[in-house]
């Protein structure tokens, strides 16, 4: 079981996203994390410049407290879609679309819409619906272009075509 923290908004397999303040949520790199702070900072930064699909970027900092190095990002209040009309969620949906569609022709692939079957928790936790429409979280396994070539860039995109598939159904029709 993962550790406690304070005011912890969420854990995941290596990380823990705590409430900063009412407006920021800074995500735990303490120990083995596995992921890089410094590589999801970069994409995540990168990302921002594109569009607002993926949660916002603030800073770099030490959470002296929980002697733990930090991604600072824009805290995100999610909602439930079931609450909103059926045409509401197509309107979202079409906009969430286009911004991925974006983040795509500009060299950046979340890769996480949906979460592995042995992986706790919602299938697909890493898409918030906010007053704001639908955004993304977690971009620890996300990748660039540049950074993985254009052949394997092109594979993740079709995987992630697959899961945005299968969202747009349990999204729409749940």
């Amino acid at each position: 079981m993962a550790k406690r923290y304070p005011r912890t908004l969420s854990s995941g397999a290596n990380n823990t996203v705590i409430a900063l303040s009412k407006t920021e949520a800074g995500k735990l790199f303490a120990g083995d994390t596995r992921s890089d702070i410094g590589s999801e900072a970069e994409k995540m930064k990168f990302a921002n410049t594109v569009n607002g699909l993926i949660v916002k970027f603030l800073r770099l900092d030490v959470n002296e407290t929980m002697n733990a190095d930090m991604l600072v990002m824009e805290r995100l209040y999610p909602l439930d879609f079931r609450a909103y009309e059926y045409e509401r969620r197509e309107l979202w949906w079409d906009v969430f679309e286009d911004e991925l569609a974006q983040l795509h022709q500009a060299g950046f692939v979340h890769r996480d819409l949906r979460r592995p079957s042995d992986m706790p928790g919602l299938r697909y936790d890493n898409i918030f619906l906010t007053e704001q429409g639908l955004r993304l979280i977690d971009v620890g396994i996300s990748a660039l272009k540049s950074q993985v070539g254009e052949r394997l860039f092109e594979r993740f995109i079709e995987q992630e075509r697959k899961e945005m598939e299968a969202f747009r159904v349990f999204f729409l029709n749940r």
